[in-house]
């Protein structure tokens, strides 16, 4: 009993192990907290990129006929858009934008008749089932109210010159955690951008060359 009580002693004034105590006790805490950070940093950086994605398509898309020299008012094709499309999920490839989203490019416009904004066009691509925010088009230009007066970005209502067009492009992104639900639940990122086209532009026929592929 007096040795056990000699070595219990003995071992209470040691100190050999105190620091490697104390490093197993906060290295899980330091995980935690670097697999947190690493967390929150790849969600900014995806909703950075489906941003910018957004900002490019609706870019890109503006500038559709810039490259036609017939000297007549270009006509956008479904195969104009398609190619935008692609790129944009080409560009958003680093958080798998394709498998995981979806991007929507529809055209504002003023109805030749009611004078109303409306959407004349609209294509998608992308294995997400999201809806525009903005409604389907609408060929009469009278169903949409919600776009009836102009979309709305942020603050800013904007609206579509006559016999002009403004390219509307959207993106849907599910997004899920590096490190499954343990931080974040899944999380639907949407982005939206809008740029008036760059040069003169035939509305009044719509897209030609329709095709079921990127049909919304």
């Amino acid at each position: 009993m007096r040795r056990a009580i000699r070595t219990l002693r003995a071992l209470a004034k040691r100190q050999d192990a105190v620091s490697t105590v104390e490093f197993a006790l906060v290295v899980p805490l330091f995980m935690i907290l670097g697999m947190y950070g690493a967390e929150i940093a790849w969600l900014n950086a995806a909703s950075m990129e489906a941003s910018q994605v957004a900002l490019a398509l609706a870019d890109n898309a503006s500038r559709l006929g810039q490259t036609d020299n017939s000297g007549v008012t270009p006509t956008i094709t479904t195969g104009d858009v398609e190619s935008v499309l692609k790129g944009a999920l080409e560009e958003g490839s680093n958080i798998e934008l394709g498998d995981n989203g979806r991007v929507i490019l529809s055209s504002l416009e003023v109805h030749p008749v009611t004078g109303k904004q409306y959407l004349h066009w609209q294509q998608c691509m992308g294995n997400g089932r999201q809806n525009s925010r903005f409604g389907k088009p609408d060929l009469t230009g009278n169903s949409l109210a919600l776009v009836a007066s102009g979309i709305s970005l942020g603050n800013r209502r904007i609206s579509s010159p006559n016999r002009s067009a403004v390219m509307v492009a959207e993106v849907w992104y599910e997004y899920h955690g590096l490190f499954g639900t343990m931080f974040v639940k899944p999380i639907t990122i949407h982005e939206q951008a809008a740029v008036i086209a760059r040069d003169d532009r035939n509305v009044s026929p719509g897209l030609s060359g329709a095709t079921a592929r990127i049909a919304c």
